[in-house]
């Protein structure tokens, strides 16, 4: 599975029962978790989040409302008696704040914390099944974005054709990643042993920002993008002085990036209700989504 679960999708105040900005994204059995406002552990609890199951956590930016869960669940992991390695990619200052609160708690985690400080846009995370890179968005703070990716070979075995031919399991992975079988001279083409994979599938984690058509290429046919939409449209101006996007904002960058699919959130605690927000988006981009906690929105 790959899909992305909303745990908190308000800004800055938590209000209406909505809190603060946090997303778990599953890969398979894997979990990224994305931002960790204030009620991140609760909400974990809430939707039965296996946090045990998170290690790499990337923190956008430090405003409060991102970031002001992290200390309490980093301290949680080692009360719980975690002892896998955890990363956390953030801004480079994060890791001060986190130095003195440890320091003047004398908190001891039993497991590895480590840093990475995002700096430069570039691939964090190259494993086996997933890449993940950051990008910088246009916030009044250094802000970043991010883009998971699922990894696959192109090629899948065509386990018919392969047992006629008698190719070896050894040779598998280079069927997959498309190469033609060699046996005694003799040349079998991969297309007749294998078939073709699903297309790989992405997902786009675009931070408070102003609205900024240089991402477009960011974010690029992505099969769901999650772009802030911090107001309704009549408040353009006031987004533009607080560096955040409106609804159709949000919407216009998903119809020229061609994504498949726009999920909204960051909704500010002006509006109780967000039933304009999903109209006002839908007017621009059909197929967006307000991002409500608690669900989990499949990337296909």
């Amino acid at each position: 599975m790959f899909g992305v679960t909303i745990l908190g999708n308000n800004s800055a105040l938590p209000a209406y029962n909505r809190h603060p900005t946090s997303q778990v994204i599953s890969l398979n059995d894997q979990l990224f978790l994305v931002d960790c406002g204030e009620g991140t552990q609760m909400q974990m609890n809430t939707y039965k989040i296996r946090r045990g199951k998170i290690n790499h956590i990337f923190i956008s930016h430090l405003h409060g409302d991102h970031y002001f869960g992290l200390p309490g669940l980093i301290t949680s992991y080692g009360l719980l008696g975690r002892v896998t390695d955890l990363h956390l990619y953030a801004p480079a200052a994060l890791k001060t704040i986190l130095d003195l609160q440890l320091n003047m708690s004398d908190t001891w985690l039993p497991y590895k914390l480590h840093f990475h400080a995002l700096e430069n846009a570039s691939v964090l995370i190259d494993e086996e099944h997933v890449s993940v890179e950051c990008f910088k968005v246009f916030h009044r703070i250094d802000c970043w974005g991010f883009l998971f990716r699922e990894k696959r070979n192109p090629r899948k075995i065509n386990a018919e054709a392969t047992e006629k031919y008698g190719v070896p399991l050894s040779y598998y992975e280079k069927l997959k990643r498309g190469e033609d079988y060699v046996h005694e001279g003799k040349i079998i083409s991969n297309d007749e042993l294998t078939i073709a994979n699903k297309p790989v599938r992405s997902y786009a984690y675009c931070a408070d920002t102003l609205y900024n058509e240089t991402l477009v290429e960011k974010v690029h046919h992505v099969n769901m993008l999650y772009h802030e939409a911090t107001y309704l449209k009549d408040k353009q101006e006031k987004a533009l002085s607080r560096f955040h996007s409106t609804t159709i904002q949000a919407a216009q960058l998903a119809k020229l990036a061609e994504v498949k699919k726009l999920l909204i959130g960051h909704f500010s605690s002006t509006y109780e209700k967000l039933d304009d927000f999903l109209t006002e988006a839908q007017e621009i981009f059909h197929d967006t989504q307000l991002a409500l906690e608690g669900q989990t929105y499949l990337i296909a």
